[in-house]
């Protein structure tokens, strides 16, 4: 891009931006039937261009299932939006709030009312490209905003797409489309709106809530981390196995959800492996040419998860590729597919247990109990998942009450990322903020308190009007302080 074009994509951006929150001024209310309306015409893109988005989402990866898009793009998009419809009146109430005595009693009233912030940008990664425009688009919708979006580059015909179907049914003023690089999302980034939503790593998050900053512009960070595994010893070892590579490799591991490592007692270890690497061979006999088998999204990305292996075999790794056709993965690099391993005996200094794996390599620790899972989790950033496999109540307990993630799932992986009325988001390093469901509406609205004042003088009833010479004023103080 030169300087130039680079120069109109911003003012554009800015242009954008500008004649939405005029547009947004000039309506004022936004009532539930307006919301509904732009909620449906959202649903009917989804319902109309299905097929199109499995077709292009598979070509911007190199193969993606039809299977995979529609369970964890189609169905969760439509699904949210759906939920949005079906409670966005019921999430607009103001909420009554009671107030300090004697307001009151004495005839003041307090509520809460949910007003939309205005416009809102929302930047998307690569990994599920509906979902992580179509899901948040739900609640900033029914929160009454106006949105514009920047689609990952990293999936170009797809985000092409995108700004195609919705041109075809909004105007501008209502839902925009920003396509362009890096450059592009740091001018995006860099705009006074309302609210900002950024979804993606940890490392460009700091830039983006630094660069939001600068207009106090307030940021929900959906990011990722290293989302562990804790395996007690009364998991059932062939669920546990089954289920870790189940979430591993789906979508090849392209998943901010997706274990990033496991920890299993040290005596559980050989089953686990045997198990595991069953398990994969069951799921994926074939993969090169099998359409089960996600490609990894880029030759860069590729190159990033080989490199892991490379260095954890240098720095003394038991590496296990499970590759079960014995398939050549060296010279098939338009298909940027590799197979599943397993790394035994992982130490700290190796890149695979410093960054986010995103893809289907999984590191195996071995300790000597839960405690020291524990402690390890607790001495890291906090993950935007945890997962723990047991029957022990007291042991499950423990480490919900003694870690901190965004989420948990207990005895399977994934599942509470796709709950509409269970909040989404991480904590620290994993994030800031929550969207799905109602959480998603409140996020994305300004809850303005409203205190509405009997005729009664309050003021001078407790006496606050000077003079307080007579002190009436103390006393009444005083007594709302007690003994």
């Amino acid at each position: 891009m030169d300087n130039a074009s680079f120069d109109a994509g911003s003012a554009n951006i800015a242009e954008i931006l500008a004649s939405q929150r005029a547009a947004y001024l000039a309506d004022g209310y936004v009532s539930a039937e307006v919301r509904i309306d732009r909620l449906r015409r959202v649903l009917g893109i989804i319902l109309k261009h299905q097929d199109d988005f499995i077709r292009i989402i598979s070509e911007d990866f190199g193969n993606r299932s039809a299977g995979t898009t529609l369970f964890a793009d189609v169905v969760a998009s439509v699904g949210a939006i759906r939920d949005a419809i079906k409670h966005v009146k019921k999430w607009m109430k103001p909420s009554r709030r009671s107030l300090a005595f004697p307001f009151g009693f004495l005839g003041a009233r307090g509520q809460v009312t949910s007003q939309p912030k205005g416009v809102i940008g929302l930047i998307t990664p690569w990994n599920f490209p509906m979902t992580m425009v179509f899901v948040p688009l739900a609640q900033m919708l029914a929160a009454g905003n106006r949105v514009m979006i920047k689609p990952s580059e990293h999936t170009p015909k797809t985000s092409a797409f995108f700004e195609k179907v919705f041109a075809e049914v909004f105007d501008k003023q209502e839902i925009a489309v920003i396509n362009g690089g890096v450059e592009v999302s740091q001018v995006f980034s860099s705009q006074p709106f309302d609210h900002l939503m950024f979804t993606g790593a940890p490392s460009i998050g700091k830039l983006i809530m630094r660069s939001a900053s600068e207009n106090l512009v307030p940021v929900t960070l959906e990011l990722g981390g290293k989302s562990p595994v804790l395996a007690g010893r009364s998991a059932n070892m062939d669920m546990t196995a089954s289920r870790v590579a189940m979430w591993k490799n789906a979508n090849a591991g392209q998943i901010c959800l997706a274990p990033d490592y496991i920890n299993v007692h040290k005596d559980q270890e050989s089953a686990f492996v045997e198990k595991y690497t069953n398990a994969v061979t069951s799921m994926f006999p074939t993969m090169l040419t099998n359409d089960d088998y996600t490609s990894i999204i880029s030759a860069r990305h590729r190159e990033r998860l080989e490199g892991y292996l490379d260095d954890a075999r240098e720095k003394g790794a038991d590496v296990r590729i499970i590759n079960p056709a014995n398939e050549d993965f060296s010279g098939q690099n338009q298909s940027n597919k590799i197979p599943p391993a397993l790394i035994l005996n992982p130490t700290d200094d190796m890149k695979v247990m410093q960054e986010e794996i995103f893809g289907p390599i999984l590191p195996v620790r071995t300790v000597e109990s839960v405690d020291e899972a524990i402690g390890y989790v607790n001495g890291r950033e906090r993950p935007l998942a945890l997962y723990y496999f047991g029957d022990d109540s007291a042991e499950e307990a423990k480490i919900v009450n003694s870690t901190t993630s965004g989420s948990v799932c207990i005895n399977d992986l994934v599942w509470q990322g796709g709950q509409e009325n269970l909040p989404f988001g991480g904590v620290g390093n994993s994030g800031m903020g929550h969207y799905h469901g109602y959480d998603g509406f409140l996020e994305f609205s300004h809850q303005k308190s409203v205190l509405k004042h009997p005729k009664l003088d309050l003021n001078k009833l407790i006496g606050l009007i000077p003079p307080y010479g007579d002190g009436k004023l103390e006393r009444n103080m005083k007594s709302r302080i007690g003994k």
